[in-house]
């Protein structure tokens, strides 16, 4: 099974913008256990397009930190399981998934206003305000 998660290549968290998001990791697991893992542009698409993308290659669950409706839409049309809601490491939040422990948070949402794309405002107006879930590994 391939998962992806959302991917901030400078600290290799899980990036918190699933539409704005420049990498993926793309994680191949097998009987529990993360037996590859590749990191990959977006492929130049940005928010609908990117669930496409995804499942052209081969990925069945996303992992990611917030979205916005429009991706929710996306992803729930495009029959890409989610786990949103998730902070800190990817490696240990794709470990979690292959144990079988990961746990979303789907109250995790982007706030900001799609009608004005390019501008800077993104309606986040400090990181206490994001609903996120700290990842818990037992």
């Amino acid at each position: 099974m391939k998962i992806a998660v959302t991917y901030d290549k400078e600290t290799g968290n899980v990036f918190q913008h699933f539409g704005k998001t420049q990498n993926f990791k793309v994680y191949e697991v097998l009987d529990g256990k993360i037996v590859s893992s590749e990191v990959i542009g977006n492929g130049g698409f940005g928010h609908h397009d990117l669930v496409g993308y995804l499942k052209n290659l081969g990925v069945e669950t996303l992992i990611l930190g917030n979205r916005g409706q429009g991706a929710i839409d996306a992803l729930k049309n495009g029959n890409l399981k989610e786990i949103p809601g998730i902070t800190g490491s990817a490696d240990e939040a794709a470990q979690s998934f292959a144990e079988g422990s990961l746990k979303g948070n789907f109250e995790a949402k982007c706030t900001h206003d799609h009608h004005h794309e390019g501008s800077d405002h993104h309606g986040h107006e400090s990181k206490e305000d994001l609903p996120t879930v700290k990842l818990e590994l037992n």
